[in-house]
């Protein structure tokens, strides 16, 4: 049976491909839901003899069906955000630990060791409803800071700036992640010019605002807190794992996490790199839900494993993925 060190110790690509069909012989054998979209596919373990021969299972299973490889009580549920009468997605997380290890080394992975930053985090449309992955996350991060001034921002903009001001006069290492509709109220209230402070977006105007290209939001964004570059955070409720970008629109992932792009007119098609199609993830932390998903988004791969994320799925819920079978 895999364990939590053999994902989070993965260091080459030949260990991460026999992980990875290691994971997918044991979900297609314990989780019911995945079994029955690989068998309405003709897919078993015994014709995988690659990744990219891998079933991903489309995003929208989470929110029709309890997707579980393991027995275990779920120690938490995450909830997707959504419109009202919109159907939410639901990721029953039997083993919370592993949640926790995925995102305290992935960000160490990139950024190093969370204690060395003041984190403060202005995500208000999450902090106003239960079950975000994400406040779990950051909550998680700003417990682990041990930095006093870490903390949540709710709608107090003129406290942020104070405290944004007061630890660039002391050269304090500081990271602000902020869902980006909540960013832009800042900087159209505030003008800032910063020099110790990593501005990391997670993405999502929630409807408040008009949707911007990243490039625009980005521009925006430098100019009013006086950066040069703005970091983002690529994650779902669906994941237990997060890319990151520094700034180039570039993500990249931790070596537990993959990304492929597939056909946009046959999902079952993994494509080459530099090509644009919907974006499927392998997320090795997932080994107790499914760690093959085929997302709503659209991106191009890079050989060097980076990529970008350049829109979605025009009707997402209607044809994010023409295998909507079971």
């Amino acid at each position: 049976m895999t364990s939590k060190n053999d994902i989070f110790s993965i260091n080459s690509q030949n260990q991460f491909e026999q992980l990875a069909l290691a994971i997918f012989k044991h979900q297609f054998e314990n989780n019911t839901v995945y079994r029955s979209f690989c068998d309405l596919l003709y897919k078993h373990p015994s014709d995988i003899y690659c990744v990219n021969d891998i079933p991903f299972l489309p995003i929208q299973f989470f929110k029709s069906h309890k997707v579980v490889s393991s027995q275990a009580k779920a120690k938490e549920i995450f909830t997707s955000s959504g419109t009202t009468g919109q159907t939410t997605s639901k990721h029953f997380v039997t083993d919370i630990t592993l949640y926790q290890e995925s995102f305290r080394k992935g960000f160490k992975h990139f950024y190093g060791n969370i204690e060395d930053y003041v984190v403060l985090a202005l995500l208000p449309s999450y902090l106003e409803r239960d079950g975000s992955s994400l406040i779990y996350m950051v909550n998680n991060m700003v417990t682990h800071s041990k930095q006093p001034e870490s903390g949540f921002y709710l709608n107090d903009l003129k406290a942020l700036k104070n405290t944004l001001l007061d630890l660039e006069s002391r050269n304090k290492k500081t990271l602000l992640i902020g869902v980006s509709f909540a960013l832009l109220d800042f900087v159209e209230k505030h003008q800032l010019k910063l020099n110790n402070t990593i501005i990391m977006e997670t993405g999502g105007m929630k409807g408040k605002r008009k949707e911007l290209i990243r490039t625009e939001l980005h521009d925006i964004l430098k100019q009013g807190f006086g950066v040069n570059t703005i970091h983002s955070e690529y994650g779902m409720t669906e994941l237990l794992s997060q890319a990151y970008s520094k700034g180039d629109s570039l993500f990249k992932t931790p070596p537990w996490m993959r990304i492929l792009t597939r056909d946009t007119e046959d999902a079952l098609t993994i494509q080459d790199y530099g090509k644009t199609g919907g974006i499927n993830i392998i997320d090795l932390a997932n080994i107790n839900s499914c760690a093959f998903i085929a997302t709503q988004d659209l991106g191009k791969v890079y050989e060097d494993g980076s990529f970008e994320v350049l829109g979605r799925f025009d009707n997402s819920d209607i044809r994010g993925c023409n295998l909507m079978v079971i």
